[in-house]
């Protein structure tokens, strides 16, 4: 049994699906009991930020991934080593690797790899690039028009499409070798937010325009939606370039012997969620 955190999430769907798929009993994590859980997975009631109530769901797992950032991260993998469980994948970012603890986004991060590193317990990091899910944040945009405004328009991402997070997550949790590893998976190309819009506008069948944002236009925008401290650690990472996503890594062929999908293959997956509302 494995028992997968944020299951409803992008990353932890594709989790659940790949270890469905290799024939695995496969457990998610609700924090409430009427959120169904999704196909291929049983529900359990637990909440990350309490780990005394993790117990159910841990009961006879052998196999935990784990998101990053709760409020006690040694205590939720205190009560893993006390169910029972030998092998954690924690989802982190690349990020983590600076170092750089005033960095709100990079700060749980490395407190949430820091507990796992001293957890006792065999683990795998997955550091992957940005997620080509994210644009899904274009959605209230494509929704009223053709014009899509974005932050940071000239960084580019090796962006990864989640599914291939999910199959590199489960190969480490099924399979072994993968013990005390730091993973990165990436997309096969480093793309700008101009070549991703004209890509997802191809196989929509639409003309889409990029609109580059200014640094003030981004940062108003992006304090409305989150904690100013997130915002500024968004602004170190591509306007000061603390982070650079843009290498383009063989992982997902390496872990999986399968070549990560490109771009156009996630938005043709995905094409029906960006029909009009």
């Amino acid at each position: 049994m494995i028992l997968v955190t944020g299951a409803n999430g992008n990353v932890g769907t594709e989790v659940v699906r790949a270890l469905s798929e290799a024939g695995e009993q496969v457990r998610a994590l609700v924090r409430v009991a009427d959120r169904p859980a999704p196909a291929g997975a049983e529900g359990v009631v637990g909440d990350l930020n309490e780990p005394e109530s993790l117990a159910p769901a841990l009961a006879g797992v052998r196999g935990l991934f784990l998101l990053p950032g709760y409020r006690d991260m040694p205590g939720l993998l205190a009560e893993a080593a006390r169910a029972g469980v030998h092998r954690v994948v924690l989802l982190s970012g690349g990020s983590a690797g600076d170092g750089d603890m005033s960095n709100a986004v990079s700060r749980y991060m490395i407190l949430s790899e820091i507990a796992v590193r001293d957890s006792g317990l065999p683990w795998t990091i997955l550091r992957p690039a940005a997620f080509m899910s994210n644009a899904f944040r274009w959605l209230p945009q494509l929704n009223v028009g053709d014009v899509v405004r974005v932050p940071f328009a000239g960084v580019r991402t090796a962006t990864v499409d989640p599914y291939d997070i999910g199959q590199v997550a489960a190969r480490a949790l099924l399979t072994d070798g993968h013990y005390g590893q730091v993973y990165y998976p990436t997309g096969p190309q480093s793309l700008l937010p101009e070549e991703q819009i004209s890509t997802l506008g191809q196989v929509l069948g639409r003309k889409l325009e990029c609109v580059p944002q200014s640094n003030e236009e981004a940062r108003a925008e992006m304090t409305g939606a989150m904690p100013e401290e997130y915002v500024d650690a968004f602004f170190r990472f591509y306007v000061d370039g603390t982070l650079d996503e843009s290498q383009v890594r063989p992982t997902v062929q390496e872990v999986t012997g399968q070549p990560p999908r490109t771009f156009a293959q996630w938005a043709e997956a995905h094409a029906g969620d960006f029909a009009p509302s």
